[in-house]
């Protein structure tokens, strides 16, 4: 049975997992943190956050790197099993904008 790395506290564990799941596809293609940034035009600093699971990479930044590790977006999310439902409790949106009049839209 494979263990679940404990999670640092704070860290969203989607974010974690998806960091995870890159530092494995980039070691398994050879590549170096220095390499991948290279490659993928990613600053090296931005690539450790991302496989610590510090920083939330947008799909773009996914995208590069999945390009220069020659894998899909889909490849990279594949394997991880996890619900894809944030553990976070976001939090409600109590702002009450004032009713406009009709008349005021004219």
């Amino acid at each position: 049975m494979k263990s679940t790395p404990k999670q640092p506290a704070g860290r969203n564990p989607i974010t974690a997992a998806v960091g995870r799941r890159l530092k494995e596809v980039r070691r398994n293609a050879g590549k170096s943190q220095e390499d991948l940034a290279h490659e993928a035009s990613v600053g090296r600093a931005a690539i450790s956050s991302i496989e610590s699971g510090v920083t939330n990479p947008t799909v773009l930044t996914l995208a590069a790197l999945c390009a220069a590790l020659g894998l899909s977006l889909s490849d990279l999310f594949a394997p991880l099993t996890m619900t894809l439902e944030s553990a976070e409790t976001r939090r409600a949106n109590v702002a009450n904008p004032p009713k406009i009049e009709r008349s005021r839209l004219r």
